[in-house]
């Protein structure tokens, strides 16, 4: 009896393992969603807020990758904006929530796409849902734009 218990505990272990790794799957995928969406919204909201706090205008935003250093760098949103007549480089990044970790992070893109263009103003944001207080500090450190869907 004993033994036939085990069986029926490692086939239910194995049933569990399979589940978790369908519900991960699903997961990833709703995340995706969710970050996809989020960066269609900042296509269409950041330009608007860039013109009317920055006077940068930018017609497109879209994602780009660059080479530094011989590694690749994925900007989800990249756009060259005009302010005043000089070009600018607009960088962003979206993020349901932003805290501090996120404003950090990106810091290390910002700094690696200033580096891929060197002489050119780049001027860099995190879009999201939501931005925390403690991310506000860091962002005025690095010269970070936060900008919330509720934000105009």
């Amino acid at each position: 009896q004993l033994a036939e218990a085990q069986r029926r505990t490692e086939e239910q272990v194995q049933e569990l393992a399979r589940a978790v790794r369908d519900l991960a799957r699903q997961v990833g995928r709703l995340s995706d969603l969710i970050g996809f969406g989020l960066e269609d919204i900042a296509r269409v909201m950041v330009p608007g807020w860039l013109e009317r706090h920055m006077r940068i205008y930018v017609e497109d935003l879209q994602p780009l990758f660059i080479v530094v250093d011989g590694e690749e760098v994925q900007l989800n949103l990249f756009g060259i904006g005009r302010r005043e007549g000089r070009e600018i480089i607009v960088v962003g990044e979206c993020k349901s929530r932003i805290y501090s970790r996120e404003v950090l992070s990106f810091a290390k893109t910002l700094e690696r796409v200033r580096k891929a263009y060197q002489g050119r103003e780049v001027i860099g944001f995190l879009f999201g849902f939501l931005v925390h207080p403690s991310a506000q500090k860091d962002a005025e450190k690095f010269g970070i734009k936060l900008i919330a869907t509720y934000m105009r």
